[in-house]
């Protein structure tokens, strides 16, 4: 098997490891939610909080639709560098993740993970359907 036959399976994987955390996230988000909290806290505070996280949450969903969508097109499955970077950023956000759900780590630590691990494929993706769709290139 081939390094790009095998790399886009891990790749297609990974996403979807990462998709599922961020859902797991979405539905049990209260632990982290108070985990970014003071001992006393207010309703009001909380909402906040709560509404930062959904936000973030919703940001992570639509980088994931735009990810999916060039590579079920076709505009980057083949893509070496591609493939490694998404690979690479999405099995790292999946580790990091855990954590956060796990340990319940605060909600800034959140934004940081999906700057690097989700905003950066996406980028690269946007790139891609630019280079494909505007200049007409060919994929590689």
């Amino acid at each position: 098997m081939s390094a790009i036959s095998s790399l886009v399976p891990a790749r297609f994987l990974t996403i979807i490891a990462h998709l599922v955390i961020v859902i797991t996230i979405f539905w049990s988000r209260e632990n982290n939610v108070k985990a970014s909290l003071p001992l006393e806290f207010t309703q009001e505070q909380y909402d906040s909080e709560d509404q930062k996280l959904v936000v973030a949450l919703a940001v992570t969903l639509g980088l994931f639709a735009i990810e999916l969508s060039g590579f079920f097109s076709g505009v980057s499955m083949f893509n070496c560098s591609q493939g490694l970077l998404s690979t690479g950023a999405h099995a790292s956000a999946s580790v990091a993740l855990l954590f956060f759900l796990f340990e319940q780590w605060e909600l800034d630590i959140y934004w940081a993970i999906l700057a690097i691990c989700s905003v950066l494929p996406a980028v690269v993706e946007i790139i891609l359907f630019v280079g494909v769709f505007g200049l007409k290139k060919k994929p590689l």
